[in-house]
């Protein structure tokens, strides 16, 4: 699941903007200014921010640098009032991925922010580690230890997902809709007790992989 930073002071904005992307695929943080962004952020969980160039406690533009210099990489949306042309070149200067500005149409913003995580995604690593246990999921491979484990599409699919949103619940409609996207409302959900079990035993994981009961799965942070 990935997890969206709103930055905006106006409280209105921010609350219709949060209704706006609020939806299975995205976890919403709102922020009012620049301090509160930073203590977020400092949390390392965030993967895209909209945020306003004009705040209480100074300019978007001084976090728009500081998030652009660290070591992951975070897509920013800018979103502001300001609409001159000087202002759009500062903020792509300044490393924005995008530019919106006020008045905007919520589903172009709704797409340009889908656009930008999607963006994030084929760029960054697709190899994951945790402990002893090695994920590519750009090359099939799939270690634990220095031991080869072989996966099928399916649980494959179901991997990234509990390990993209590791310590997170993943209810069991979501990983229905997300793993079978040819028609989730047609498959068993037996389907996903089994895939889950065959996950766990191939990767000796029943310490990471939990199930929720009555929710769904998570890949526990050990």
């Amino acid at each position: 699941m990935k997890q969206i930073l709103i930055v905006e002071d106006d409280r209105n904005l921010n609350r219709g903007l949060y209704l706006a992307l609020k939806n299975q695929e995205f976890q919403i943080v709102s922020c009012f200014d620049l301090k509160s962004a930073r203590q977020q952020l400092a949390c390392g969980v965030t993967d895209l921010v909209l945020l306003d160039i004009n705040l209480p406690d100074g300019s978007g533009l001084q976090l728009l640098r500081e998030i652009k210099t660290a070591n992951k990489p975070i897509a920013v949306i800018l979103l502001t009032a300001n609409d001159t042309e000087m202002d759009v070149v500062l903020g792509l200067e300044h490393g924005a991925d995008d530019y919106v500005t006020k008045p905007f149409s919520v589903a172009i913003l709704r797409a340009r922010v889908k656009a930008q995580l999607r963006r994030s995604i084929t760029s960054e690593s697709k190899a994951v580690i945790i402990d002893s246990y090695h994920f590519d999921f750009e090359h099939m491979t799939f270690l634990k230890g220095d031991t080869p484990v072989e996966l099928s599409k399916t649980e494959q699919k179901l991997l990234r997902l509990l390990v993209e949103n590791q310590g997170l619940t993943l209810s069991r409609t979501l990983l229905l809709e997300r793993i079978w996207t040819d028609g989730a409302d047609y498959v068993d959900e037996n389907a996903l007790s089994v895939a889950v079990k065959r996950l766990r035993d191939k990767l000796d994981a029943a310490q990471y992989i939990k199930t929720v009961y009555g929710i769904g799965y998570m890949w526990v942070v050990i």
